[in-house]
Formats: structure tokens, C-alpha cells, sequence
């Protein structure tokens, strides 16, 4: 790395240092355990009688040194060390205020906060929208008195069904009166119904949605103001391991 990037740069190069190291590691700690890759031999047959039966020399190499190993495992994890230390200690010189129209809401808010930030206001406007809104087919006033919305006085028919006969045929001399019962829908009163509600009006709802966008997208401004500061290079790998494995 440069003495000086920007600190966005030190965290894209970061996960690719992080891929690669760990990948080698993973297979350096697979070989690391196996004891016969650490152990060779060498061997020569010598008969009791010049003329006895001979066999060839035999011979295995030593395949891994335990302090080639370690050398190897500082070197991959030094690099990765350091590249965690300037992330991380960028992140601590890395600010930037959150403003909206001009104004600071929040000052020298850093890098990390901000993505946190970011992902909790995108939380609550999922948690807004999804809140339930006043029946808008109805007209409805704050109740003074309390923190729920009143509808108008609605007023409907009561009804009941009541059966009465109706005559089919009139009496004659010869045959009584044909008549048949029915069923009415006769109205005995009159219901008056007000409605109330804890659901957010419409507008309320929208301008909350709106600020919770304005000052998102300002947290998302300052996120990248923030990691675009230059951040110089930081080294504790050596420190580390010259302290472990000296």
C-alpha cells in the first residue's frame, strides 16, 4: 500500500487481502497438523556376509519446517493485521457531520456509526410504511381529549324482519280467501355511530416516510464523505509477532 489512501480504498482491498490470506492459511493449518510431513529418514542396508543379499539406500524428505511454518503464517497474517489496523484506525479519524438544507443534525459522526445509522433509518422507514392509515372514506377531527381521531356522528337504520300475510285471492261464496305471509324489513330505530382511531392521517404518514428519506440520504452523504478521508498506513503485525515468536 501507499503511505496515504482513501479510506474507502483500504476497505475494498481489505476483503480482497482477507479472502486470499484466509484461503492460504486454511490450507497451511490442513498440512501444519500432519506430524509425517515434519519427519524424513534416511536408511542404508549393510549384510552380515560380503556376499549376502543388498538393498538399495531408502530415503524421505522432510516436507514442512515447523519454523518455515510459522514464518510463512507471520508473514500472511502481518499483512492482514495491518490492513485491519489502517481500516480500523481510519475509522477513528474518519467524520463527517450529517447535515439537512444547511443544518447540522449530527457533527463529526464516524464512518462506522454512519453505516449503522444508515441501516437503522432504513429499519424505521420500513416500520412506517407499513403502519396502518386512517379510513380516508371518513371525515375525522383530533379528539382534544385524548390522542385518537374522532369520525362524524354516522347515523344508520335499525331493521327487523317482521312477516304479515297479504291476500292472494279475495273471499267468494264458494272458497275463503287466499293469503300468504311475507317478510318486511321494517325499521325500528336508528343507530349513531362515532368512530374513533389511533391510526396515523395520510399526510402525517407521507411526511414522516419523507423526512425519514431526506435524512437517510444525508447519512448516506456523510458516509461518503467520511470514507472518503485519507487515512495513512498503519503497521502492527511486526510488533505482534516479533513479541510472540521471537
Amino acid at each position: 500500500m501507499s503511505d496515504k489512501m482513501k479510506l474507502h480504498e483500504v476497505v475494498a482491498i481489505r476483503k480482497g487481502v482477507k479472502s486470499r490470506t484466509y484461503s492460504e492459511l486454511s490450507e497451511l493449518f490442513k498440512k501444519a497438523q500432519k506430524a509425517d510431513l515434519y519427519s524424513g529418514m534416511t536408511r542404508e542396508f549393510q549384510p552380515l556376509d560380503d556376499d549376502g543379499e543388498t538393498f538399495p539406500p531408502e530415503s524421505r524428505s522432510v516436507q514442512l519446517v515447523a519454523g518455515d511454518v510459522l514464518k510463512r503464517v507471520r508473514k500472511l497474517r502481518t499483512k492482514f493485521l495491518d490492513i485491519e489496523a489502517t481500516q480500523e484506525l481510519g475509522n477513528l479519524e474518519a467524520k463527517a457531520d450529517v447535515e439537512v438544507d444547511g443544518r447540522v443534525i449530527l457533527k463529526d459522526m464516524p464512518a462506522t456509526l454512519l453505516i449503522f445509522l444508515e441501516k437503522e433509518l432504513s429499519d424505521l422507514h420500513t416500520f412506517v410504511s407499513q403502519m396502518p392509515t386512517l379510513d380516508e372514506s371518513r371525515p375525522w377531527t383530533k379528539d382534544p381529549n385524548s390522542n385518537l381521531y374522532r369520525s362524524d356522528t354516522a347515523r344508520t337504520h335499525k331493521t327487523k324482519k317482521v312477516q304479515r300475510p297479504i291476500v292472494l285471492y279475495d273471499a267468494t261464496e264458494e272458497h275463503p280467501a287466499q293469503t300468504q305471509l311475507i317478510t318486511e324489513d321494517v325499521t325500528i330505530g336508528h343507530w349513531s355511530t362515532v368512530y374513533t382511531s389511533g391510526a396515523l392521517p395520510v399526510p402525517r404518514k407521507d411526511e414522516l416516510l419523507e423526512r425519514i428519506d431526506v435524512l437517510r440520504d444525508a447519512v448516506k452523504r456523510a458516509r461518503s464523505r467520511a470514507n472518503d478521508t485519507e487515512v495513512g498506513e498503519k503497521s502492527i503485525g511486526d510488533a505482534i509477532f516479533g513479541y510472540l515468536f521471537s
